[in-house]
């Protein structure tokens, strides 16, 4: 393994470059289940477990490696509607609508993003009827544009080393 570096840097390519085969195999393994035991896990990526275990240290001191959760289906525990909220943030309003969605816990995600809108929030709820006071704490500041999900079609990707593809010319 190369040395990962222990240092923040501003390029995240940085930490990128220094991983080798192994700790992709790592890493993917480890996106497909975090609850993989390091035995097993180092007898698929050819590791001795001592080996192994040292590797996911270091990609969990390098921050590579953020956490291990557990995927729950929202449908199955009372929320079966899954929307996004498009949100139009005009003036001094950010900071509000910020603070709004860290509190409340219908936002499953939140991120800020460029084009027309400022924020894309990802929320699940009950009912389609739940929504509208979600939005209603939320329109006295902004404008908003909700999308209903119907259906998932990609959820959760391994992400894998990035390797050109026609058209894209490598570094």
């Amino acid at each position: 393994m190369r040395k990962i570096l222990k240092k923040k840097r501003s390029s995240a390519e940085s930490n990128a470059d220094a991983l080798d085969s192994i700790d992709w195999k790592i890493l993917g393994e480890l996106q497909r289940n975090g609850r993989t035991a390091y035995t097993e896990l180092g007898r698929r990526v050819g590791l001795s477990t001592p080996a192994v275990i040292e590797r996911v240290r270091r990609l969990e001191e390098a921050e590579i490696v953020l956490g291990y959760r557990a995927e729950v289906d929202p449908a199955k525990v009372g929320r079966e509607v899954l929307a996004f909220i498009r949100v139009n943030v005009v003036g001094d309003f950010l900071p509000r609508i910020v603070a709004l969605s860290r509190e409340m816990p219908e936002v499953l995600e939140c991120y800020r993003i460029t084009g027309a809108e400022s924020i894309i929030m990802k929320v699940a709820v009950p009912k389609s009827r739940d929504l509208q006071p979600l939005i209603d704490r939320m329109t006295p500041f902004v404008a908003t544009i909700t999308s209903i999900v119907l259906s998932e079609i990609v959820t959760s990707q391994v992400i894998e080393r990035w390797q050109p593809g026609p058209g894209r010319k490598p570094k």
